[in-house]
């Protein structure tokens, strides 16, 4: 009899990626990422509701920075306030023994594009949760609507070079990093 195994999504999702990157997307089924899994089809879709979400983080990414946000440091500004939570969410998900598995994922969802529009869609909701719990702070509308924004292309930036560094730099540097040039094309630097 096999034993109980825990963490049902992470397995589903490494069994996915497996399997997208030996057969492609279109080319394999949602039983036979279950299968790989050692889980069966019932269980996975308790999960994700289709093949195209396995990869996705189901919004803990949205959720995390949504609490970095809130716990902030109450004089942060907007901008500050998301890299804050950017940093946080750099020590609890984006992980050093997560970089492998993102690397491979990134490279998989830009090889697909219903991936991508899906990742595309992910990063708007991304976007909007980071205004929304920046206007919970008291930041006015247009502001927050506009740190979202540019948290969101300081995400992107850092995460590319964090998946991409060979040296194992942390993300929340990199963050830092991605602020930093924001700020100085902002200024004409």
């Amino acid at each position: 009899m096999v034993r109980w195994q825990p963490d049902a999504p992470g397995r589903l999702a490494a069994a996915a990626l497996d399997l997208f990157e030996e057969r492609g997307y279109e080319n394999t089924t949602v039983i036979e990422i279950a299968e790989r899994a050692g889980l069966t089809k019932s269980t996975f879709f308790r999960h994700f509701p289709d093949k195209r979400e396995v990869l996705f983080d189901k919004g803990t990414v949205t959720g995390l920075l949504a609490e970095g946000i809130a716990s902030a440091p109450p004089d942060a500004g907007p901008l500050d306030t998301v890299a804050d939570a950017l940093d946080a969410l750099g020590r609890t998900f984006f992980t050093a023994d997560r970089r492998e598995f993102s690397g491979r994922r990134q490279a998989v969802l830009n090889a697909h594009p219903e991936l991508r529009e899906r990742e595309a869609l992910k990063r708007l909701d991304l976007t909007a949760s980071m205004a929304e719990a920046l206007h919970r702070r008291g930041v006015p509308t247009l502001n927050a609507r506009v740190a979202a924004q540019l948290g969101t292309l300081v995400w992107e930036v850092a995460y590319d070079q964090w998946i991409g560094t060979g040296n194992g730099e942390d993300f929340g540097p990199l963050v830092r990093q991605a602020l930093a040039a924001v700020r100085a094309a902002e200024a004409g630097g």
